[in-house]
Protein backbone atom coordinates (compact mmCIF):
# COMPACT_ATOMS: atom_id res chain seq x y z
CA UNK A 1 0.00 0.00 0.00
CA UNK A 2 1.29 3.29 -0.13
CA UNK A 3 2.56 5.50 1.85
CA UNK A 4 0.37 8.55 1.41
CA UNK A 5 -2.86 6.56 1.61
CA UNK A 6 -5.53 8.50 3.95
CA UNK A 7 -6.15 5.41 5.37
CA UNK A 8 -7.76 6.08 8.94
CA UNK A 9 -8.51 9.65 8.19
CA UNK A 10 -11.99 11.65 8.66
CA UNK A 11 -12.36 13.04 5.22
CA UNK A 12 -14.31 16.12 5.58
CA UNK A 13 -13.81 16.86 9.13
CA UNK A 14 -10.48 17.39 9.50
CA UNK A 15 -8.06 19.67 6.78
CA UNK A 16 -4.54 19.08 6.00
CA UNK A 17 -3.56 22.61 4.96
CA UNK A 18 -2.02 24.24 7.36
CA UNK A 19 -3.31 27.71 8.69
CA UNK A 20 0.09 29.48 9.42
CA UNK A 21 0.91 32.63 7.45
CA UNK A 22 -2.73 32.85 6.65
CA UNK A 23 -4.63 35.99 7.80
CA UNK A 24 -8.10 36.71 7.95
CA UNK A 25 -9.98 39.39 5.84
CA UNK A 26 -10.27 42.68 8.01
CA UNK A 27 -13.61 42.57 10.23
CA UNK A 28 -16.10 45.08 12.15
CA UNK A 29 -18.26 44.03 15.22
CA UNK A 30 -21.74 45.67 15.13
CA UNK A 31 -24.09 45.75 18.23
CA UNK A 32 -27.93 46.31 17.64
CA UNK A 33 -29.88 46.28 20.48
CA UNK A 34 -33.92 45.43 20.78
CA UNK A 35 -36.54 47.50 22.22
CA UNK A 36 -36.62 45.59 25.77
CA UNK A 37 -32.84 45.92 26.22
CA UNK A 38 -31.24 43.07 24.59
CA UNK A 39 -28.33 43.15 22.93
CA UNK A 40 -26.82 41.58 19.75
CA UNK A 41 -23.59 41.21 18.15
CA UNK A 42 -22.79 40.99 14.21
CA UNK A 43 -19.66 40.57 12.55
CA UNK A 44 -19.60 41.84 9.62
CA UNK A 45 -16.58 42.35 6.71
CA UNK A 46 -14.81 45.62 7.01
CA UNK A 47 -16.37 46.51 3.50
CA UNK A 48 -19.71 44.80 3.95
CA UNK A 49 -22.32 47.64 4.01
CA UNK A 50 -23.98 47.16 7.54
CA UNK A 51 -27.94 47.26 7.49
CA UNK A 52 -29.59 49.37 9.82
CA UNK A 53 -31.86 46.73 11.62
CA UNK A 54 -31.08 42.87 12.83
CA UNK A 55 -33.35 40.36 13.69
CA UNK A 56 -32.62 38.83 17.11
CA UNK A 57 -32.15 34.82 17.85
CA UNK A 58 -35.68 35.88 19.59
CA UNK A 59 -37.38 37.50 16.76
CA UNK A 60 -37.25 40.95 17.96
CA UNK A 61 -36.09 43.75 15.93
CA UNK A 62 -33.05 45.31 17.02
CA UNK A 63 -32.02 48.63 15.90
CA UNK A 64 -28.64 49.66 15.35
CA UNK A 65 -26.88 51.41 18.30
CA UNK A 66 -24.33 53.04 16.60
CA UNK A 67 -26.60 54.52 13.75
CA UNK A 68 -29.55 56.39 12.71
CA UNK A 69 -33.37 54.79 12.82
CA UNK A 70 -34.36 53.84 9.78
CA UNK A 71 -37.30 55.76 7.65
CA UNK A 72 -41.06 54.25 8.49
CA UNK A 73 -41.91 54.55 4.94
CA UNK A 74 -43.96 51.84 4.33
CA UNK A 75 -44.18 52.16 0.59
CA UNK A 76 -47.01 51.10 -1.72
CA UNK A 77 -49.26 49.17 -0.18
CA UNK A 78 -49.62 45.82 -1.56
CA UNK A 79 -52.62 44.89 -4.07
CA UNK A 80 -54.32 41.69 -3.42
CA UNK A 81 -55.98 40.20 -6.11
CA UNK A 82 -59.64 40.97 -4.76
CA UNK A 83 -58.67 44.54 -4.66
CA UNK A 84 -57.79 44.22 -8.36
CA UNK A 85 -60.58 42.25 -9.15
CA UNK A 86 -63.30 44.95 -7.21
CA UNK A 87 -61.06 47.61 -9.61
CA UNK A 88 -62.50 45.69 -12.56
CA UNK A 89 -65.98 44.43 -11.78
CA UNK A 90 -68.86 46.28 -9.10
CA UNK A 91 -70.24 44.04 -6.54
CA UNK A 92 -73.59 43.73 -8.20
CA UNK A 93 -71.85 42.27 -11.47
CA UNK A 94 -69.43 40.14 -9.15
CA UNK A 95 -72.63 38.57 -7.27
CA UNK A 96 -74.12 37.99 -11.11
CA UNK A 97 -71.22 35.73 -12.03
CA UNK A 98 -71.62 33.86 -8.57
CA UNK A 99 -74.88 33.19 -8.77
CA UNK A 100 -74.64 31.81 -12.88
CA UNK A 101 -71.38 29.83 -11.87
CA UNK A 102 -72.86 28.46 -8.58
CA UNK A 103 -76.21 27.36 -10.93
CA UNK A 104 -73.59 25.18 -13.11
CA UNK A 105 -72.26 23.96 -10.33
CA UNK A 106 -75.12 22.11 -8.90
CA UNK A 107 -76.09 21.33 -12.64
CA UNK A 108 -72.77 19.16 -13.23
CA UNK A 109 -73.59 17.38 -9.59
CA UNK A 110 -77.29 17.09 -10.96
CA UNK A 111 -78.43 18.84 -7.61
CA UNK A 112 -81.77 20.70 -7.39
CA UNK A 113 -81.46 24.34 -6.93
Amino acid sequence: MSDRSLRGMRLGAQSLESEAGVEPAPRQRVEYRTEDGEQVFVTFAQEAEVPATWTSKMGKEALRVDGEKPDENPGKPVRTHWDMLLERRSMAELEETFQIQLKKLHASRGEAV
